[in-house]
């Protein structure tokens, strides 16, 4: 029998294993932790491996928000869904080409999937209720196809707590209680009733209770948060050994089958044998410079938000195990939101502009030669990609959101909370420009006064007639969802017409890519020929995008993470 070969095409040593498990799955992101859980909980011996110090990823600083089509928690809250109808939805936005089969898969699985974790592990979900998908296209739903995680007391974790990758610093108050959309009324309006008040006072006594018993930050997780716990939590109690500071090296193959693998702990190297595979998620090429110069737009933007241990190890090794990318799949190499930079003394860090303030009435959008080049409210990852159209023909990166001060009072923008009147800390820090009026905030800006109070005065006039001609502002379902529906006749637009002014620079930055590795239904990697590569599977930002670049609502990555996780396992244990 031939001598196993590395990925890398060199002899294996000849030193037997040091280990041997059912599956080795690489990184403990949302994905990889489904793997291995759902591996568990069928019974095989199960080993996962975090390259970093802490678990999560990139899905611990997400909205943790699942796209799952036809779930049964939207309906039991009243929201009927289909997944014919979202099959119709991502048919005419993705188009019909060989993804779709995999589409299928992930459209007829994840309701499955939902209530297998929850039936037998601690994974709980919740509807979102109306959550606009981000087209408005035929198939296209309003509510009952997001879910989100139920919120997770950290505390069950005891001290692993602390293994638990933390929300960015943006998400939390109070230098680190997590708060959720719905937590954000209440706390802005904490004074305006009893029921504000309750729910504020609440959130502000479990956190302080949580640091005066020394835990690093507040233990009432949600978000992404409370998913990484939940299936953290999970695996701790199934007594799933999760290595920390343990990466992957190499694959071993004999005879084009993946054996096991190579992984690296404190500078120890140590042979797995994989009985039943290897599962690849290492969470994408995001933190790969030749890997960013090949798969995203030019120039590549320079900022992400995805988690820095996300250095493109799963797919680089795959390549070398015989896997190919899938070519079906590039559209811009990832899946982007617009970030302004923030400022922490010496520190600096990034604050994704989801939904809070873009779609918001008395906002546009300007590139650098001051005029508007995309429908503001438009969905995160459109909002990117109208910069990168614009970028082809003029400067549009960064951008600039531009307002009044008072919108910022009442609305908020970027990490400035609605209710901030003294803006003075954010102008000094570099964060936010502001000025008495338009040609002053152009010349600070460095854009053509001119310009921009023509792009202005027409913005002006579409916004009191309530009809975005140019870019359609305020025209579909998540415009006005992500809007403020006491104000009309559109809840998107509001003249920008009294001073001061002020604008807010944005940059694009990636949260997710989609670019990666080609798979089939199983999740298994296929090599150059569409052959499944026996023994070796890949899940999350290390498998090519299902969705084709398109970003079609939101979840678009964490639901077919676990997904395709889950498929994964139980693929993985018919090889037992």
């Amino acid at each position: 029998m031939p001598d196993p070969m590395l990925a890398s095409g060199r002899e294996a040593p000849r030193l037997g294993w040091d280990e041997s498990v059912d599956l080795v799955v690489i990184g403990a992101g949302a994905g990889g932790m489904a793997a291995a859980l759902a591996g568990a909980l069928e019974g095989l011996e199960v080993l996962l491996c975090e390259r970093g110090g802490q678990v999560g990823g990139t899905a611990a600083t997400s909205a943790g928000t699942l796209w799952i089509p036809g779930n049964r928690h939207g309906r039991e809250a009243g929201h009927p869904d289909t997944a014919e109808a979202a099959a119709i939805y991502l048919d005419t936005l993705v188009g019909d080409e060989p993804g779709r089969a995999l589409r299928r898969t992930y459209l007829a699985e994840g309701p499955a999937v939902l209530d297998y974790f929850e039936s037998r592990s601690d994974v709980r979900f919740v509807a979102c209720g109306m959550h606009p998908d981000y087209r408005d296209l035929p198939g296209a739903g309003t509510s009952g196809r997001a879910v989100v995680p139920e919120t997770f007391d950290g505390r069950l974790l005891g001290r692993a707590f602390r293994d638990v990758r933390p929300p960015i610093p943006e998400f939390m108050v109070l230098g680190g209680m997590m708060v959720g959309k719905a937590d954000i009324p209440p706390l802005v309006g904490r004074f305006r009733s009893p029921s504000n008040f309750v729910h504020a006072a609440g959130l502000a006594a479990r956190y302080l209770f949580d640091r005066i018993r020394g835990y690093p930050r507040g233990t009432r997780l949600v978000m992404g948060n409370a998913l990484v716990g939940r299936l953290y939590y999970s695996l701790r109690r199934r007594q799933v050994p999760v290595r920390l500071r343990t990466g992957l090296v190499d694959l071993i193959l004999q005879d084009g089958r993946v054996e096991g693998a190579v992984i690296e702990s404190r500078g120890v190297l140590r042979r797995v044998k994989a009985r039943c595979g290897v599962v690849l998620a290492t969470g994408g090429y995001a933190h790969d410079a030749a890997m960013r110069a090949r798969y995203m737009p030019d120039p590549v933007p320079a900022r992400s938000l995805a988690s820095p241990d996300n250095q493109g190890a799963g797919i680089s090794i795959g390549l070398r195990a015989g896997a190919k990318i899938d070519p079906l799949r590039y559209g811009s190499g990832a899946f982007w939101t617009p970030v302004s930079v923030t400022r922490r003394g010496a520190a600096s860090g990034l604050f994704p502009h989801l939904s809070l303030d873009r779609a918001k009435p008395g906002l546009i959008a300007v590139d650098q030669a001051g005029r508007r080049f995309v429908n503001e409210a438009a969905s995160y990852h459109d909002f990117v990609l109208g910069m990168f159209e614009a970028h082809r023909t003029r400067s549009a990166i960064p951008a600039y959101l531009v307002c009044e001060t008072r919108f910022v009072r009442k609305y908020g923008l970027g990490c400035i909370p609605p209710g901030t009147t003294n803006l003075s800390r954010h102008v000094a820090s570099g964060y936010l420009t502001c000025a008495g009026t338009l040609d002053g905030l152009a010349g600070a800006l460095g854009i053509p006064a001119a310009e921009l109070s023509a792009t202005v005065r027409r913005y002006n006039v579409q916004a009191k007639a309530g009809h975005d001609e140019d870019f359609g502002k305020g025209t579909t379902a998540l415009n006005r969802f992500n809007g403020d529906p006491g104000h009309g006749p559109n809840p998107c637009l509001a003249p920008i017409e009294t001073g001061p002014f002020c604008a807010l620079p944005v940059w694009p930055a990636e949260i997710a890519c989609s670019t990666g590795l080609a798979t089939d239904s199983h999740a298994r990697v296929l090599d150059a020929q569409d052959r499944p590569i026996d023994g070796l599977y890949a899940c999350g930002n290390d498998m090519g995008s299902i969705m084709g670049g398109a970003y079609p609502g939101p979840g678009t990555t964490l639901g077919p993470a676990l997904v395709f996780g889950y498929l994964a396992a139980m693929h993985a244990r018919t090889r037992r």
